[in-house]
């Protein structure tokens, strides 16, 4: 069983409106993501920071659309940003691993999702591309991986530290590093949509 969480609890301050929801050529941006994960996924918890946005994504989202099993869940812990929608996310799946992803990003394809699950192995806590091979940690793209639920305890850690980075918990887990080759995956995929003038 493969799962996907999407993560729409950010603040959207540069965007200056809920980037999840914002019409990009007709739909909601998040559905790109969704459509994506279309038979590659076979449930996908999207993470929402409170009741009344989760109340606002149900009206346009619906989930016979998808061949997966669809869940909105609240954020667990507020305002700790992603760190804290991977810990929501990974709590709520039935499966060991999740593939996670920002609701800004529509470029993401099919390939790629395929190419970083086939990259998990035993032992495996984190599947996370990278850009650059002289630093991987440092030109990963945490928000486009792979993570296995035993991590919990660690982001739990992490969190009652307030250490946010995502980074640092990749630091002290099983990591498979996956170079972004623009083959196999492309570095196009990773652009996200943060302020109005990358419309």
């Amino acid at each position: 069983m493969k799962s996907s969480i999407i993560l729409c609890g950010g603040q959207s301050r540069r965007m200056g409106k809920d980037k999840g929801s914002l019409i990009i050529k007709d739909k909601p941006m998040i559905k790109y993501i969704l459509s994506t994960l279309n038979n590659e996924i076979d449930e996908v918890i999207i993470v929402l920071n409170d009741n009344k946005r989760i109340d606002k994504y149900m009206e346009f989202i619906n989930p016979e659309d998808y061949s997966y099993k669809l869940k909105f869940v609240e954020d667990k812990i507020k305002n700790k940003g992603p760190i804290s929608g991977i810990l929501t996310g990974l709590e709520n799946i039935s499966s060991e691993y999740a593939i996670v992803f920002p609701c800004d990003n529509p470029f993401v394809t099919k390939n790629t999702i395929q190419t970083l699950f086939n990259e998990l192995s035993d032992n495996i806590q984190a599947v996370v591309p990278y850009h650059d091979p002289e630093d991987k940690l440092k030109t990963s793209e945490p928000l486009h991986s792979i993570y296995n639920k035993n991590i919990i305890p660690i982001i739990n850690e992490q969190i009652l530290n307030d250490s946010l980075h995502i980074k640092g918990i990749i630091e002290k887990i099983d990591t498979k590093f996956v170079l972004i080759d623009n083959k196999k995956i492309e570095k196009k995929e990773f652009r996200n949509l943060n302020r109005p003038s990358d419309i």
